[in-house]
């Protein structure tokens, strides 16, 4: 019930209807025709460029165009008024039946209301976080852990089919330090004195339990075999503990992966899916022997003059071709990425998402380039990356954490302020945009406080309903019931409302197409300001209150606008992942 869809619809009919040529003798392109909301609201509630876009290509004057189309749409009985407007714009004015019957389907609708078909079961696969198994999570990963899981749940109500994966980075050297890292918690645990941690293992008190672990397990018995094989054993106790930690963590912000994909198993059997995949791409001509040539600036001292397995990677939008193997013979980390994406081509993805931090910005060109060679084009690749945060407490700085040794860890912000201020402020910004998070601010009960605010129309919303509860003795509040009254509405504020409201399925398809979770919170916190605002013209005014106990028609149409005011909270907030509380204490 996308009522800026219906719209385009019914302007491509008129269009059609006045069987527009383009000037060579073609067919006219319909697919720039839009429809949306006005910038300015006092112009009306849909704005119309149809005129704009087909004015050139047809010959036709813009303005005259327009008058055609908006006489043709001063016919149809939704509409109360049709005004040309600047060069060629329709501003469009609705009539209140028309807004009472969309009240009406969003009550039929419920919990379903806004839901999409867009995305047609297109296979996605949004990978995010993928932090390495080395410690516990810290608010480095926090946003993209919301930004990931958050766009997931909205690509999944907007209709696609997908699955949220974390990409375990298990294999290479800094899995090496864990070992050796929790093998020195171990000797700990055994009673040995280790003195300072040594430079270049992990300091973090989250160690100690593995090392105590360790202990209980085999008691000396590690100490007792060839260093290479306890190493082995330690390392994957350790790696399964790291990633216990990360899933309690991840799951305390409410993320939950359906896929944890272990970078092992791409080295495993002598790195079979790894040689398979660059075979794959030398098939396809995308693999040659070459040199490259040194980094701009300075030379590295490892840098090697020598010939090289290389992909071929500027010939599909890189900037420089990528090596595939290291001069020892082992793959680079990059095979491994070729490998990875291969899988998930094999998988039957269309599209694959990866969400990264800002310092992976020279990730976005190899990847997408990547992605066109391994797939032939048929896989869209998209790279989000996010910004850094920054915590503060009462606009100071907030310092680093005891238990990690080194960084806040995720696990005791979520401890001081809860899960939804966090997962609601880390989308209302733009991924791409710096973050200022002050741990006052995101707790405080004020409108200031986006979070709170949309949080607290939540509950006013159940508020209502128990004070007609209590005032109208039995009445029924069934859908149904309420929505045999919507034709009561007709107070500005109530329509205002409803416009808001039937804005919410355009926001979930615009903001699932664009990739941009951010826009549903920005929309949320719109509507919440909006239900504040006419609940606070029923306090000036008596005869604007919901509850109007001596008109019970009156009464429970406004009821039905609480409920959907109430439904389409719910609904937001639970793909944001945040809680819609019925009080707020």
């Amino acid at each position: 019930m996308n009522v800026f869809a219906d719209f385009n619809e019914r302007i491509i009919k008129i269009v059609e209807a006045l069987e527009l040529k383009a000037k060579d003798g073609g067919e006219v392109d319909l697919s720039r025709i839009a429809v949306e909301p006005p910038r300015d609201a006092s112009h009306g509630d849909l704005a119309i460029n149809a005129a704009m876009v087909l004015a050139k290509p047809t010959g036709q004057n813009p303005r005259a165009l327009a008058e055609k189309i908006a006489e043709a749409l001063r016919a149809d009985p939704d509409v109360s008024g049709a005004e040309v407007a600047g060069p060629g714009f329709v501003n469009l004015r609705l009539n209140d039946h028309f807004w009472q019957t969309r009240l009406q389907q969003l009550l039929s609708q419920g919990s379903d209301y806004g839901r999409s078909t867009t995305g047609r079961g297109r296979k996605v696969n949004v990978e995010y976080v993928s932090a390495n198994p080395t410690g516990p999570m810290h608010v480095g990963h926090c946003r993209g852990a919301v930004v990931g899981d958050a766009l997931a749940n909205l690509l999944d109500f907007a209709g696609y089919d997908v699955t949220k994966e974390y990409y375990i980075n298990d294999a290479g050297a800094q899995i090496d330090v864990l070992a050796r890292s929790a093998m020195l918690r171990y000797r700990e645990a055994l009673g040995e004195d280790i003195g300072e941690i040594p430079p270049g293992l992990y300091p973090g008190e989250y160690l100690e339990p593995v090392g105590q672990a360790l202990a209980e397990e085999f008691g000396r018995g590690l100490l007792l075999k060839p260093e290479e094989e306890a190493l082995e054993l330690v390392k994957n106790r350790t790696i399964d503990a790291m990633m216990a930690m990360i899933r309690e963590d991840l799951a305390l912000l409410n993320v939950h992966h359906e896929v944890f994909f272990s970078e092992r198993q791409l080295h495993a059997d002598n790195a079979a899916a790894i040689r398979s995949a660059i075979t794959d791409l030398t098939l396809k001509g995308h693999v040659f022997k070459g040199k490259l040539p040194p980094p701009k600036g300075q030379k590295p001292e490892d840098w090697e003059d020598r010939e090289q397995t290389l992909f071929r990677s500027t010939e599909v939008g890189d900037d420089i071709d990528r090596p595939l193997v290291k001069s020892d013979g082992t793959f680079t980390y990059f095979a491994a990425d070729v490998a990875y994406l291969k899988d998930k081509l094999d998988r039957g993805f269309n599209d694959t998402i990866y969400v990264l931090g800002a310092d992976h910005g020279g990730y976005v060109k190899r990847l997408e380039a990547l992605a066109r060679a391994v797939s032939g084009g048929k896989m869209k690749l998209t790279v989000l990356l996010c910004q850094l945060v920054k915590l503060f407490r009462d606009g100071q700085p907030v310092r680093m954490s005891k238990r990690s040794g080194e960084f806040i860890t995720l696990r005791e912000v979520v401890e001081e302020v809860g899960r939804d201020p966090i997962r609601f402020m880390m989308l209302y910004r733009k991924n791409d945009a710096p973050l200022d998070f002050d741990f006052a601010k995101v707790t405080e009960q004020s409108k200031d406080n986006p979070v709170f605010y949309v949080q607290y129309a939540s509950a006013r919303c159940h508020s209502v309903f128990r004070q007609a509860a209590e005032q109208l003795g039995g009445d029924s509040f069934d859908r149904t019931v309420l929505a045999d009254s919507l034709g009561r509405l007709t107070d500005e504020g109530e329509i205002g409302l409803i416009k808001k409201l039937a804005e919410y399925p355009r926001i979930i398809e615009s903001a699932a197409h664009a990739l941009e979770p951010h826009r549903l919170a920005f929309y949320l916190f719109d509507l919440a300001s909006t239900f504040h605002a006419h609940w606070n013209r029923g306090t000036e005014n008596p005869d604007l209150r919901f509850i109007k106990v001596n008109d019970r028609e009156l009464t429970h149409a406004r009821l039905g606008l609480v409920q959907a005011v109430s439904d389409v909270l719910t609904s937001g907030l639970a793909l944001v992942g945040a809680d819609a509380p019925t009080e707020m204490r």
